[in-house]
Parts: C-alpha cells; sequence; structure tokens
C-alpha cells in the first residue's frame, strides 16, 4: 500500500498520522520545522502549543469537555499526551507544553509505519491520498498552491494572538492569590484583583498603547475567540470586566469581597515556574506590554519570559469545499484537518485529524465509512464545517448550539449539558468499534 501523504505536523496533522497507522496503514508525515519556522512556533517538536497552554474545560457540562472524552474512548493519541503531562488547572486539562510535544513527537517518530520528511512542502501532490495539516499558519508558497486549487472559492484568513508569560517569582503574592472560580476544582490560578480605580488607569494605558504593526491587520479580522486584550479594551469600558477580567466567583481572601476586576494567571509548565496572562493575547509593542500589564498590581514587577505577538491564521470556506469527512468535494483524495478548515482551537484540530483519518482508513480497507451522528460533538463539528447553507462562515470552537436539543426540558444549563453529553457518549457507544 502507498503511504498516505500527511502535510503538517500539528495536532491533527499528528493525530491523524497516529490513527492511520494503528490501523496499518503506512504515513508519509511531512513537517517542515526544525529547517523552516513559523512567528509562532519556538521548538522542533510536534504538536507546539502556541497559544495557551490549556485545552479548556475538561467538564462534561462543556462542550469541549465532551468532546475530549469522546477522543479519549476512541484512543486519541494527543488527548492521552495531554492526560499524561496534566498540570492543575482547576476544571480545565492544562499541559506541561514542552513535555507534552516531546511526548507527541516521540510517539510519532517510534512509530514503525511513519515516516517522517522534513521541510516545507510547496506543492500538492498530484497523486495519491493526501492530508493537509498544515495549520493557521501555512507557508506562503503552500498557501498560495491551496488557492490555485480552489480558485473558484473565496479563500480566507484572521489574526490571532498569543498572551505574554511571566515568571511565578516576579508575581506580588501580597496582592494576588490562589483560587478556582466558585471554587470548582482545586485552587490553580493565580487571581490578580484591581479596584475601580487601579482598573480605570489600567484600562486607559491600555486603549493608548501603541501597538506592533502587523502586515494586514484590522481588528474586524480578528477571531473573537482569541481576541487582543487591547481590541477588546476599544470596545468599551466594561468589556474586559464582562469577559476575562469577570470577577464573578473569585472572593479576595483580603476583603471577603469579589474585587472590580481579577487578571488571571495559569500554570504554563509543570513546575509551575511560568504563568501565562489568561486571555491577555495582544499584538502591543513589547515595551508597551511590560508598561501597561506592570499596572496590575500583583504584576508591578513581574519579569516576562515571552511578550505577546500577533500571527496570521488561514482557514478555507469549508461547507463549499469540505465534505463531513473533511474531504474536498471534488478531488476525495484530498482532505484538509486542522485549523484550515475552520475549526478553532486545539481540541477540534485534534478532532478533524481523527475524524478525516479514521474514514480514509476505512475507504483504503473497503469498510463503510463512520458516519458520526450530530448528536456527537465530533459529528456536530465535522457536519457544521460542511453545511453548505453556512453562508458567511467563520471559524467555530465546538459548542452545545451545533448539537440537536434533548426531545424534553430540563431545568438548568448545566443539567441540561451533562444529559446532552451522556446522549452523545451513549450515541458513540452504538457506533461500536471504530
Amino acid at each position: 500500500m502507498e503511504p498516505v501523504t500527511i502535510i503538517g505536523a500539528g495536532l491533527a496533522g499528528s493525530e491523524a498520522a497516529w490513527q492511520l497507522a494503528r490501523r496499518g496503514i503506512p504515513v508519509a508525515l511531512h513537517e517542515m520545522k526544525p529547517r523552516k519556522m513559523t512567528p509562532a512556533h519556538h521548538s522542533e517538536y510536534f504538536g507546539e502549543l502556541v497559544c495557551s497552554n490549556s485545552l479548556r474545560s475538561d467538564q462534561l457540562e462543556n462542550a469541549v469537555g465532551l468532546l475530549k472524552e469522546e477522543l479519549r474512548r476512541m484512543g486519541s493519541l494527543i488527548l492521552a499526551c495531554a492526560d499524561g503531562h496534566a498540570v492543575e488547572a482547576g476544571g480545565a486539562l492544562a499541559v506541561d507544553r514542552h513535555a507534552f510535544a516531546r511526548a507527541v513527537t516521540g510517539k510519532i517518530r517510534s512509530h514503525p509505519l511513519i515516516t517522517v520528511a522534513e521541510g516545507e512542502v510547496t506543492q500538492l501532490p498530484e497523486s495519491g491520498e493526501v492530508i493537509v495539516a498544515s495549520g493557521p499558519l501555512t507557508s506562503d508558497a503552500l498557501a498560495g498552491a491551496i488557492k490555485e486549487f480552489f480558485p473558484e472559492s473565496r479563500y480566507l484568513n484572521f489574526f490571532d494572538a498569543a498572551a505574554p508569560l511571566v515568571t511565578f517569582e516576579s508575581v506580588d503574592m501580597e496582592n494576588a492569590f490562589f483560587a478556582s472560580r466558585y471554587d470548582r476544582g482545586t485552587p490553580d490560578y493565580i487571581n490578580c484583583p484591581m479596584t475601580r480605580e487601579e482598573y480605570d488607569a489600567f484600562w486607559t494605558a491600555l486603549c493608548s498603547a501603541q501597538e506592533a504593526e502587523v502586515h494586514g491587520f484590522e481588528d474586524k479580522h480578528v477571531f473573537e475567540g482569541c481576541m487582543p486584550v487591547e481590541v477588546m479594551a476599544r470596545r468599551g469600558h466594561d468589556t474586559l470586566c464582562y469577559g476575562p477580567l469577570k470577577p464573578r466567583g473569585l472572593r479576595d481572601p483580603r476583603t471577603g469581597k469579589e474585587p472590580y476586576t481579577v487578571v488571571q494567571l495559569r500554570k504554563d509548565n509543570a513546575e509551575g515556574s511560568i504563568y501565562n496572562l489568561v486571555g491577555f493575547q495582544t499584538h502591543l509593542k513589547w515595551p508597551e506590554q511590560k508598561r501597561v500589564f506592570s499596572m496590575i498590581p500583583a504584576l508591578k514587577n513581574a519579569e516576562f519570559v515571552r511578550y505577546g505577538v500577533m500571527h496570521r491564521n488561514t482557514y478555507l470556506d469549508a461547507p463549499r469545499l469540505l465534505d463531513r469527512y473533511y474531504r474536498v468535494r471534488k478531488a476525495p483524495r484530498i482532505s484538509f484537518a486542522g485549523q484550515i478548515t475552520g475549526v478553532e482551537g486545539y481540541v477540534e484540530s485534534t478532532a478533524s485529524g481523527f475524524l478525516c483519518a479514521v474514514e480514509l482508513a476505512h475507504r483504503l480497507q473497503g469498510k463503510p465509512p463512520v458516519d458520526f451522528p450530530q448528536e456527537t460533538a465530533v459529528g456536530a463539528l465535522a457536519l457544521y464545517i460542511s453545511n453548505e447553507s453556512v453562508a458567511d462562515f467563520q471559524p467555530m470552537n465546538i459548542n452545545f448550539g451545533i448539537i440537536p436539543p434533548l426531545d424534553h426540558r430540563v431545568k438548568g444549563k448545566r443539567n441540561k449539558n451533562a444529559e446532552l453529553s451522556q446522549r452523545a457518549l451513549q450515541a458513540l457507544e452504538g457506533l461500536g468499534e471504530i
């Protein structure tokens, strides 16, 4: 059997390679790192997390928690490595990013049916089965080739941003406290409260801070789920107060009350020596980041080990181009996976790589495809991105809004979501061995 060509060894590409190989399908995995790097990547490892170390909620009352549980039950490589290198994060699944990426790389490189080819791919292969998982930072040459392949369609892009990192020892814990919102899970977040006066000064400085030049950047092209903090601030004085700085469910032990606003810090490594500013994706100039973010009382002497960066994300107009298996409608030997398909988020990218590889393995082995029902998170996501009735397509995180509602009323949102999750997992069991 000729190897399947996979372009890109991020989360989607690595997951797809693993799922094919474990089903006896040989794979040629192409990754341009370390020969060529992107502005957002810093290591040679596969599955590198560049925006956050968090894979978001791990609770079944949350749609991404359901998606992770589905992937776990089906033998996902990415979820196995994430669970094996998790760090405390309350009700979320966060990982030691470097240990996680090393684990993914080790698994991929050691599999006898996976051959890794280093170097940039600049053209779509003219024959054979292909999975393009080149990610939101697809190189200019390959992006150009993909545009030529889809001359009839819009080829879209937007921008997102990564948050800064600070050392734990530089956080002023006299002005901060450990807690998780509503005391759920373990108190793993560092919470940095601000008074109304402190927030007013911070907000004013943030709105007027100098931004780094990013070619082609406009606020309207930023994905809502990864919005730079300064863009949110410009939307109004209270926008941050109801967004990443919301104090709900957090009591300052010094006062016994909810602060006016709270900046949360989350572990970025297992040792807890580095913390991420939650929701502080930014493309401010680096000196401005130091000046403005140091106005947060707990961060007045913070040591920034990485400043926030802004980068381009590229994605397809998937409803016009791809089917429910992430295959190209006009050329089914080619599939796309990951954020380039318009699924947004690490877990969603993993799910797309998983589904696309399972379908391809079944096809090559003469088996019928696995049609994940819309009641499952994996199925709902694939059916959304391939839904031709979606006119103004935008990147999509998994959410319960794209999963069919229950046929009966349930009191309370969390209870309803829990029942939706249980229904999904039962539907998944009904599919048998995948």
